[in-house]
């Protein structure tokens, strides 16, 4: 008996069935395309995910598929730019016109953003005059224990999208919420400016996997 060509082959399947039909190991032989001398694609594939769950793909980086024998830096390129490129789709198909009015809906809409992080990522969410969510950025990538903040940089997104006004975020690798004295000092820093420049900065958010921690939640702490 005859095997059907789409019993093996990702693309011919992909294209016949639809990419939600592949398994992550197929698309990823998808992405990485051929294999090498030493190694097929099919165990290249297998050598990525056995070592990578799901989860990590979304913070890998191109170093760590480096040090896979047999990913080169231009199959590493690949399966960076595929990730990005997803993240990026997502982000602007979903952030469309979004209403949210509590830093628990914040945390809740954006909380993915921040899933397993070694480092700190500060994002700033800008908002219309209606509070509907019109940008997500990420301004700054720190260390595990410091992340520099600039006004200067926060306010410049704010005036190219005619913001009305800002939440801030960012997280703690730690997993405790609990704001540092930097925190304080940058967010009592940013509400100054947001009142000068009448874009108000309503909210700094600090969060981990499973907690945050509002500062428009507990103003006394600001003292301002």
């Amino acid at each position: 008996m005859k095997r059907n060509i789409y019993d093996d082959k990702p693309r011919e399947r992909l294209l016949k069935y639809g990419p939600s039909s592949l398994s992550l190991y197929e698309l990823m032989i998808i992405i990485l395309n051929s294999g090498n001398k030493k190694r097929s694609v099919y165990n290249l594939s297998s050598d990525i995910l056995d070592k990578y769950s799901i989860n990590d793909l979304k913070n890998i980086s191109a170093n760590d598929l480096i040090n896979i024998d047999g990913i080169g830096i231009s199959k590493a390129c690949h399966i960076i730019s595929s990730i990005e490129l997803g993240r990026r789709l997502f982000l602007k198909n979903d952030i469309k016109l979004t209403r949210l009015s509590t830093a628990k809906d914040i945390y809740e809409y954006t909380k993915y953003l921040f899933n397993d992080l070694k480092q700190e990522k500060f994002y700033c969410l800008y908002f219309n005059v209606k509070q509907e969510l019109i940008k997500t950025k990420i301004l700054y990538i720190g260390t595990i224990d410091k992340c520099t903040i600039h006004p200067r940089e926060v306010f410049k997104e704010a005036f190219l999208s005619s913001a009305s006004s800002i939440i801030c975020m960012h997280n703690h690798p730690t997993g405790d919420v609990n704001p540092s004295n930097a925190d304080i000092m940058i967010t009592k820093s940013l509400i100054r400016i947001g009142t000068i420049c009448q874009i108000p900065v309503v909210d700094h958010i600090i969060v981990s996997n499973n907690y945050y921690y509002s500062f428009n939640e507990h103003k006394e702490i600001l003292d301002i």
